[in-house]
């Protein structure tokens, strides 16, 4: 499980070194792909199979399950932890999600999500704005 929000800095290579906390989790490795909202998603090897098993069961003749799978499996790639828990994260990816030096590595139950910092700072203040009306809505759907 992931969980918490925690600021680091990405290296002039692409590095940034992933939370404590989080490292012994990815020993296995892991895979880095492009998320929603201009962000990175980060899984296990694991929970990356159960998302990407469910993306290939979408129906292949529509458009909106093509696009959605190619972007969440097209820009996917395996990373591994060095030695001081760093992972590389490819300039694509950095490219997608606007990523300057410090970064926002936010966990979210089952996956890692890698933000720009500024980027994290302004969703999450639209957010937590809004936060009144997304739980009326959320409260809909039973939870």
């Amino acid at each position: 499980m992931f969980i918490g929000e925690f600021q680091h800095n990405l290296d002039s290579k692409g590095r940034m070194a992933m939370p404590a906390k989080f490292r012994q989790k990815l020993t296995g490795g892991a895979i880095i792909t492009r998320g929603l909202d201009r962000c990175l998603f980060v899984f296990t090897n694991k929970d990356w199979e159960v998302l990407a098993q469910k993306l290939i069961a979408l129906p292949l003749a529509q458009a909106n399950s093509r696009a959605f799978t190619r972007l969440m499996l097209a820009g996917a790639v395996d990373v591994e932890t060095d030695k001081q828990g760093r992972i590389l994260i490819p300039d694509y990816l950095r490219e997608y999600a606007g990523l300057k030096k410090q970064v926002v590595v936010a966990g979210l139950y089952n996956r890692i999500e890698i933000w720009d910092g500024e980027a994290w700072k302004q969703y999450k203040t639209k957010t937590e704005s809004q936060s009144d009306e997304i739980a009326e809505k959320l409260s809909e759907l039973g939870i």
